[in-house]
């Protein structure tokens, strides 16, 4: 039993089952055993790896389309480039390198990270050490300038709540104790008004994920843009619309059981990419079609970029090099699995790479 694992029993047997957003919450960052609160979990010692650390191509490509879309709109100065949930500071220290090759941006640039973890801060302050960012609890304090933002893998972490349709009614999924210890239970079912528009498109027993926090972070991003012209670029896995369970645990690159281990794991879900755009198109800003992440790549150059790397490798350098290639953009890894979508302000050009 993990320390977390008996907070949780004890706070159940007082008030009784918790929403599994409740559960994500705590299991995340609860300030002495969240899961990010303590640890480094990317790369080969960690739990999973991100694009970034797959290869240097994505975060430069990202930082020269960020780059293009601030020359759209008059390359305005100074200008936030932000990141949320920056991880180690990779990709900004790669869309940083990348930057300099757009005439004026690296002067304009204001580094904002939007980090809630002490160890991954302390990361990013030594891969970033001549950027001087400023960090930040949440994007609400972000400052009221033009804004060029990247999230990648960052919604996919924010918690969710599930329900399953019975008749009319929807049950929502909790954490409850039993027998065997922290189990998954459910809510007498109920209709939901806010899910009435999913009974045209689900059977009895399915789920529906809803994710409270992440349209309110889209709409605050898309304000700022509608406000003080940016853009903001969101990558992740999922898809369109929710549909079913994708709850999921991961911990040393293996899938676990969600319950069994709270604050050791990383615990995700797909991401509801219509929910962002609608959040968004609310503010008044124009959003991107969804691309999968290998059309956005190749839009964006990265075969080209490939072929130009690997003329200077050899050997197992230049194998890696490929994998690399084919692990971010093939459709059977991260290239469909993963969507891409921007916000831009209605009067700008499109986001590169995100429309044909």
């Amino acid at each position: 039993m993990t320390p977390l694992d008996a907070l949780l029993r004890r706070r159940i047997a007082v008030g009784g089952p918790i929403t599994l957003a409740d559960y994500m919450a705590e299991c995340l960052l609860h300030p002495e055993h969240g899961y990010y609160t303590g640890r480094d979990p990317l790369g080969a010692e960690g739990d999973f790896t991100t694009a970034p650390e797959i290869s240097q191509m994505f975060g430069e490509l990202v930082g020269l389309a960020l780059g293009q879309a601030w020359l759209d709109q008059g390359a305005p100065a100074p200008v936030a480039l932000a990141e949320l949930g920056p991880g180690r500071g990779t990709l900004m220290a790669d869309i940083l390198r990348a930057a300099r090759a757009v005439p004026g941006l690296p002067e304009a640039v204001q580094v904002h990270l939007v980090e809630a973890s002490p160890v991954l801060r302390r990361r990013q302050a030594a891969a970033l050490p001549d950027a001087a960012p400023t960090w930040h609890d949440s994007a609400d304090t972000l400052p009221d300038l033009p804004l060029l933002l990247v999230a990648n893998e960052f919604f996919d972490a924010l918690p969710i709540r599930q329900f399953q349709r019975s008749g009319r009614g929807w049950a929502e999924r909790q954490v409850t104790v039993g027998e065997a210890g922290l189990a998954a239970g459910l809510t007498p079912a109920a209709p939901l008004a806010a899910l009435a528009h999913r009974l045209a498109d689900t059977a009895d027993g399915e789920v529906v994920e809803t994710r409270p926090a992440a349209a309110a972070i889209a709409a605050g991003l898309a304000g700022r843009i509608a406000a003080h012209g940016g853009a903001a670029l969101i990558v992740d896995y999922g898809d369109w619309r929710s549909s079913g369970d994708t709850f999921q645990a991961l911990e040393a690159h293996r899938m676990v059981d969600p319950f069994a281990r709270p604050g050791c794991a990383d615990l995700t879900a797909h991401v509801d990419f219509e929910a962002l755009a609608d959040a968004a198109a609310a503010q008044g800003v124009a959003v991107s079609p969804m691309v999968p992440q290998g059309v956005f790549l190749e839009r964006l150059g990265i075969t080209a970029r490939a072929t130009s790397l690997a003329a200077r490798m050899d050997g197992a350098a230049r194998e890696a090099h490929v994998a690399a290639h084919r692990r971010l953009t093939h459709p059977g890894e991260m290239g469909s699995l993963f969507k891409c979508m921007a916000f831009t302000p209605k009067a700008a050009p499109p986001f590169p790479g995100l429309t044909p």
